[in-house]
């Protein structure tokens, strides 16, 4: 079911009960896109915010960790139901170290998904580094796995999926009845 996956990289998604994720590039296409007031406005991908619901429902915990403030961000991180929120986070690795002991979590249980330079020292620490699609050529080398799918075109769910996968939570998931 899904992607044919190495052992390799589904031990060690065997192993996270938290994930991080950068937005912009990630989340996202990377496209930034303001109106003539200065308004922002973001489009996010519908599977990779049903993927995101379903960690939670299986008891995965899940963070958005972006260096950009975004009020767009915030609420699609709300209406999801997102554990951690960190926004206008200079120092994502900081924060993501300061939410694995929170839950007593080391790094080794830890996945980040990002795309470009700010995201590499996440990337170089955490259990599982995942990188979609359109990642920053640089990244290459420190990422256990890049998704199929680019930033904002489903590259997250396919992430969430990997997990699900790895942790044998998939048929029970799909007993359930359908997310709204």
């Amino acid at each position: 079911m899904g992607l044919d996956h190495s052992a390799e990289l589904l031990a060690r998604a065997a192993r996270i009960r938290l994930i991080g994720f950068d937005v912009d590039g990630t989340l996202t296409d990377g496209g930034l896109h303001y109106d003539a007031h200065g308004g922002e406005s973001k489009r996010f991908h519908v599977q990779d915010g049903l993927g995101l619901v379903l960690l939670r429902r299986a008891g995965i915990a899940t963070a958005l960790v972006s260096a950009r403030r975004s009020e767009a961000t915030l609420a699609r991180g709300r209406e999801l139901g997102i554990g951690h929120l960190h926004l206008g986070e200079q120092d994502k690795l900081g924060c993501l170290r300061r939410i694995a002991a929170e839950r007593g979590l080391g790094l080794e249980e830890v996945a980040f998904m990002g795309d470009d330079l700010p995201d590499l020292p996440v990337l170089r620490a955490v259990g599982l580094a995942i990188a979609p699609a359109n990642l920053h050529p640089w990244l290459r080398a420190d990422v256990h796995w890049t998704t199929p799918l680019a930033g904002g075109e489903g590259a997250v769910r396919q992430a969430c999926d990997l997990l699900l996968q790895a942790q044998g939570k998939v048929e029970a998931l799909l007993a359930r009845e359908p997310a709204p």
